[in-house]
C-alpha cells in the first residue's frame, strides 16, 4: 500500500544540484571528482526499476563482463540479462530488502516513481548506510523549467537535493517525455483511426527511451559524470498533431486528430491517476503550449557521441502496437 499522500505515475519522466541556471548536457554543477564507475571487477552495479521502460531497456544494452544487479518489487518480472546478473527483490518502503539489494554496491542507477512517497530519501539513506560511491538518478527536464512549480517536479526537484546533499557521488540524467508516452494512444489508433490529446499544436521535444538508457549505461560504466547533470532530448519539438500524420504515413492510413478540451483530459487522466497527479500534469501541459518544453539539448549526443533518435525512428520499431488486428471472415478452416 502506498503511503497517505503518494502517488505512483508511470511513463513520462518529464514533468536542484542545479539550484541556478541551465544545467544541460555535460554541465559540471558540483565539486566532486569522478573516481570512476567501479565496474570492471570491481564493486556490484545496481539498476532499480528493472521492469520499467527505461531499466528494461538498460538491461538489454549493459555491456558483459561488469557485475550488474537487477532490482524489482517482482524480480520474476525481469526480462533480459546474461549469465551471472543477479535479480533480487527490493522495495524501497523495506529497509531490509534494500540493505540486501545494495549489499557490495559501487554505483546504482536510482528510478522512483512514487510521487511524494518519501522513495528517494529511503534509497538514499539506504545507500549511504551500504557505502555506495555513486547513484545516478533518472530525474526529469522539467526541474529547469523556471515556471515550473507542479506536484511532479517539485518532488524530481527534492529527490536531486537529496541526492546532491547525501556526501556520495551523483550524476543526474533529466529526459523530456518519454516518446513511449504515444502507446497510450494506441487502442484508439486500432480501433478508431483516432489520437486525441490536449493542445495538439504544442510542441514537446520529446527523446526516445532507449536513448536515455544509452546514455544510463555509459554514464555507469564510465569515468568522468560525477557531479554531472544531462538533460537528454529528442532532435526536434514534435506536436501531437504531427506524430498523428507520422503514425498514419507508416500504418498507410489517414488517422483524425482530435483536440481536447481541458475538461475532457481531466477527465481522462481521472481514471488512471489521483486528482493532485492530474493537475500536476494538466499544469505541465499548460506549460508546454507555452512553448516550455520545445528546446533541444545536445545530453544524449554528447553521452553516446551520435544524434538522438527521432520519434519517426521510434514509431517505425513500434507500429504492431498501433496496427489494428487482421480482419477475419469468421469461417474458420
Amino acid at each position: 500500500m502506498q503511503p497517505s499522500g503518494s502517488y505512483r505515475i508511470q511513463g513520462s519522466a518529464e514533468n536542484r544540484c542545479c539550484v541556478e541556471g541551465e544545467c544541460g548536457g555535460g554541465d559540471r554543477v558540483g565539486t566532486g571528482r569522478g573516481r570512476g564507475a567501479c565496474g570492471g571487477g570491481g564493486g556490484v552495479i545496481l539498476v532499480t526499476g528493472a521492469t520499467g521502460t527505461v531499466g528494461r531497456a538498460v538491461v538489454e544494452r549493459f555491456p558483459a563482463g561488469l557485475r550488474l544487479r537487477l532490482m524489482a518489487r517482482d524480480p520474476a518480472r525481469i526480462t533480459g540479462g546474461g549469465p551471472g546478473v543477479e535479480r533480487v527483490a527490493g522495495e524501497y518502503g523495506d529497509p531490509r530488502s534494500l540493505g540486501r539489494a545494495l549489499a557490495g554496491v559501487c554505483t546504482a542507477f536510482l528510478v522512483t516513481t512514487r510521487v511524494g512517497g518519501g522513495d528517494d530519501a529511503a534509497f538514499v539513506g539506504a545507500a549511504r548506510l551500504a557505502g555506495v560511491r555513486r547513484v545516478v538518478k533518472l530525474s526529469a527536464a522539467a526541474v529547469l523549467d523556471e515556471g515550473a512549480g507542479d506536484l511532479i517536479t517539485r518532488w524530481q526537484r527534492e529527490g536531486e537535493e537529496l541526492l546532491c546533499a547525501s556526501g556520495m557521488e551523483w550524476t543526474l540524467l533529466r529526459p523530456r517525455a518519454f516518446m513511449s508516452n504515444s502507446l497510450s494512444w494506441a487502442a484508439s489508433v486500432r480501433s478508431e483511426g483516432t489520437v486525441r490529446a490536449l493542445y495538439g499544436g504544442s510542441g514537446n521535444a520529446c527523446v526516445d527511451p532507449r536513448d536515455v538508457a544509452e546514455a544510463a549505461v555509459r554514464v555507469l560504466t564510465e569515468e568522468g559524470h560525477a557531479s554531472r547533470a544531462y538533460t537528454l532530448t529528442g532532435p526536434e519539438a514534435v506536436t501531437a498533431v504531427g506524430q498523428t500524420r507520422q503514425l498514419g504515413r507508416l500504418l498507410g492510413v489517414g488517422l483524425r486528430f482530435e483536440e481536447l478540451s481541458v475538461g475532457q483530459a481531466r477527465a481522462a487522466l481521472a481514471g488512471r491517476y489521483p486528482a493532485p497527479v492530474v493537475e500536476a500534469l494538466l499544469q505541465s501541459a499548460q506549460r508546454q503550449r507555452a512553448g516550455a518544453k520545445a528546446g533541444v539539448g545536445d545530453g544524449v549526443a554528447a553521452l553516446t557521441g551520435r544524434p538522438a533518435g527521432t520519434f519517426t525512428a521510434w514509431a517505425r520499431d513500434h507500429l504492431a502496437a498501433f496496427a489494428p488486428a487482421p480482419a477475419t471472415d469468421g469461417a474458420g478452416t
